[in-house]
C-alpha cells in the first residue's frame, strides 16, 4: 500500500516525453523539471538550435544520453509522422507529449495578413491536433498522457490579439475533445499561463504594472510555475483528464 510519501513523490523514471519548442522559456524549464523527476527527454526546437544544444548538454551531464533533440517546422504537417518517428528511435517509446510550441504576437483587427493567420492558427492549434494524432497510438500502448500549454486568454480575449485569441481557444478546446476521443488510454490535459514571462516584443512598464496589478497575488508568475503544475499533471493527476489549470496569480478573475 502506499504511503502519503509515496503518492507525493513525481517520479517519472524511464518515461519518454516529447517537449515541442521546448529550448526556451517555459518549455526549457519545463524540460528540466521532468528530467529532474527522471525522465528521458525528446526536446523538439525550431530555430533555437544553439539554446537546444546547451540544454542538451546541461541536462546529459546530470544524466548521460537522457536526451535528443529534434529540429522541425511543425507547420509542415507532411513532417510530422518523420518527428513521431525519430522521436521513437532512441527508447522505443513515447509517454507523454507536451504541446508547448506557440508563436505569439499581435494582429490589429485591419492588419491582420494571412500569413498571421497560417502562423498562429498553424503552431497554436493546427500542429498540437496532428502531432497529437500521430503519437496517439504509441501513447495509448503507455497510457500515456498529453498536455498542452494554452493561456488565460483562451476564455475571454486579449485586445489587439485576435488571431492568437482564437487559436488558443481552438487548443482548449482540443484539450477537451481528445480527453473525450483517447480515453480511456490517454488522459489530456492543459495548463494557461497568465503572467509569467513578458513577451519578445517589447512591452512598456505601464503595461506590465498594469497586468500585475489585476492578478490576486500582485505578482508576476515564472516559468517555473507552469512546470511544476505540468509535472503535477504528468506524474501525480491520474484520475485527471479534459481539465484545464490556469495559473495566473488570479488574474483570470479580473477578465
Amino acid at each position: 500500500m502506499q504511503t502519503i510519501n509515496d503518492m507525493l513523490i513525481s517520479d517519472l523514471t524511464d518515461k519518454v516525453v516529447l517537449i515541442t519548442g521546448g529550448a526556451q522559456r517555459v518549455g526549457a524549464m519545463t524540460a528540466r523539471l521532468l528530467h529532474a523527476a527522471g525522465a528521458n527527454l525528446v526536446i523538439h526546437y525550431r530555430h533555437s538550435r544553439q539554446q537546444a544544444l546547451a540544454l542538451q548538454e546541461e541536462l546529459n551531464n546530470h544524466r548521460a544520453h537522457s536526451v535528443v533533440l529534434i529540429q522541425a517546422d511543425l507547420l509542415d504537417t507532411a513532417k510530422l509522422k518523420s518527428v513521431v518517428r525519430k522521436s521513437l528511435e532512441q527508447w522505443g517509446r513515447l509517454d507523454m507529449l507536451i504541446n508547448n510550441a506557440s508563436s505569439f504576437y499581435p494582429t490589429p483587427i485591419g492588419k491582420v495578413t494571412e500569413n498571421d493567420w497560417d502562423d498562429l492558427i498553424g503552431s497554436n492549434m493546427k500542429a498540437p491536433f496532428f502531432l497529437s494524432q500521430q503519437v496517439a497510438p504509441y501513447l495509448a500502448k503507455q497510457q500515456g498522457c498529453i498536455i498542452n500549454i494554452v493561456d488565460i486568454h483562451a476564455q475571454r480575449p486579449m485586445q489587439g490579439h485576435s488571431v492568437y485569441n482564437m487559436a488558443k481557444a481552438g487548443l482548449a478546446m482540443l484539450v477537451k475533445t481528445l480527453a473525450f476521443e483517447l480515453g480511456p488510454e490517454i488522459r489530456v490535459n492543459g495548463v494557461a499561463p497568465g503572467a509569467i514571462m513578458w513577451p519578445a516584443q517589447e512591452m512598456d512598464d505601464l503595461t506590465k504594472q498594469r497586468i500585475v496589478s489585476r492578478t490576486y497575488l500582485k505578482r508576476k508568475g515564472s516559468a517555473e510555475d507552469i512546470a511544476k503544475t505540468v509535472l503535477f499533471l504528468a506524474a501525480q493527476a491520474d484520475y485527471i483528464t479534459g481539465q484545464i489549470i490556469a495559473v495566473d496569480g488570479g488574474r483570470s478573475l479580473y477578465l
